[in-house]
């Protein structure tokens, strides 16, 4: 690694980064970029991409093809990821793109109104609170963040810096879920008493590592960031849906953050609870308890893996009826339900269509997305707070007014972890 480089990016990104916090989006103008036909002046907002893996090829591809956004910078520790990406990126048109392994530069360019970051877990809230203080916005994966102390931090930053957020729990922006949502909302299955979430499981990392060089233009201890300094082995870095990285604790919440966060946060959307959250987390295998699960101050208790499923990942149970919703999919008890037509004066919850273009929508109209950092803030807190249970064997009680876990001192300590010296989180201020 080039230490020099590496502070001198921070220093030049120190310096900048105030300064652009207090101005507005830099839109950049569609004639200086020779696209006069896809875009009016003055319309086009600069992003720069942040982790281009599995799902950033989705964000590469879809960002690219707005008519408002401008791609200028693509950043991955793997150098062969960035490549691919400019690639995609040239054959669309986008050229003389902004390259580099350190995010700093990225949000120390002026022509940048927004990033999207997509990398590990690990990495989310430090580059998005770096962002949010540069006068970026901000499109952030799913979960948010990878401690509630991290969550915390990006709730004050958003509202500090009057930035846009928008978290990557695209189940929000799809119809299925919004339908299952109004319907629950609405009382039209009575009182909700549980809810059935399905997230299976992922494979324990090995026993062993085996410990193998690091890939030729791989940066590798700037992967492992701020989480502690293990020797590199293919498994531990590697990013795929069923395992690799996100099987370990240090680098995200396992299946908690991997598919609780999306549907834990349909969860506190349809259960209108986007400001608060559970008081109970009570994990499998304490007290003979087969199945985890986590209750709010009403009793409404949530379930993992629990059966029957009717083949939806996510099943409401209320004293009138049923909803079971997936991706894709919707169904109801009674089956009319799920084609009820709402009047004037019934609930019907924030419409997106497009979970990418209504982050862009609102960078342009500077009003909230469907998922701030504030709902991100709350559900990603539900999956690391499960995630802290199911590690000690214990229930946790937790406070959402004070943002605490209150019966537990071990608990508690683990609202935060400690980071690697050099990998410190920005200060809000």
């Amino acid at each position: 690694m080039n230490n020099s480089h590496i502070n001198f990016s921070r220093r030049h990104f120190l310096k900048t980064s105030m300064a652009a916090a207090v101005a507005g989006p830099q839109i950049v103008r569609a004639e200086t970029l020779g696209n006069k036909t896809k875009a009016g002046a003055n319309s086009r907002i600069g992003l720069g991409y942040i982790g281009v893996g599995l799902i950033a090829q989705g964000h590469v591809v879809s960002f690219a093809g707005m008519k408002d956004v401008q791609p200028l910078a693509v950043c991955d520790v793997r150098d062969w990821k960035v490549k691919e990406s400019i690639g995609k990126l040239a054959q669309r048109g986008h050229k003389s793109l902004q390259s580099t392994s350190h995010f700093e530069e990225v949000l120390a360019n002026p022509k940048i109104d927004a990033v999207c970051i997509a990398t590990p877990d690990h990495w989310h809230a430090g580059i998005a609170l770096a962002a949010m203080k540069a006068g970026k916005d901000v499109y952030v994966e799913k979960p948010m963040t990878l401690t509630i102390e991290e969550g915390q931090l990006m709730v004050e930053a958003e509202k500090k810096y009057g930035r846009i957020v928008q978290v990557g729990s695209q189940q929000r922006s799809t119809v299925h879920f919004r339908i299952a949502v109004n319907l629950v909302r609405n009382g039209l299955i009575g009182d909700v008493k549980e809810v059935y979430c399905q997230l299976g499981r992922f494979p324990l990392p090995p026993e062993k590592e085996t410990i193998i060089p690091v890939p030729q233009g791989f940066d590798y201890d700037r992967w492992l960031g701020p989480t502690p300094f293990y020797e590199y082995s293919d498994n531990r870095a590697k990013g795929v849906y069923g395992g690799g990285w996100r099987s370990y604790w240090d680098y995200g919440s396992r299946k908690f953050g991997d598919w609780g966060a999306h549907h834990f946060d349909i969860v506190q959307w349809a259960l209108d609870r986007d400001d608060t959250g559970p008081v109970e987390f009570i994990p499998a295998g304490y007290d003979g308890n087969k199945f985890h699960h986590y209750r709010y101050a009403d009793g409404i208790t949530v379930w993992r893996d629990k059966k029957p499923d009717h083949g939806h990942m996510i099943r409401f149970i209320g004293t009138k009826g049923e909803v079971h919703v997936s991706r894709g999919k919707i169904a109801s008890l009674p089956k009319d339900l799920v084609r009820h037509r709402y009047g004037p004066n019934d609930i019907q919850v924030y419409e997106s269509k497009d979970h990418r273009q209504n982050f862009i929508d609102s960078i342009k109209s500077r009003k909230p997305t469907i998922c701030p950092a504030t709902v991100g803030y709350r559900s990603a807190a539900i999956c690391q707070l499960a995630g802290i249970a199911e590690r000690l064997v214990r229930p946790l009680r937790w406070d959402p007014v004070a943002g605490e876990i209150t019966n537990d001192a071990e608990a508690a300590a683990m609202q935060s972890r400690p980071r690697r010296k050099g990998y410190e989180l920005p200060e809000i201020g």
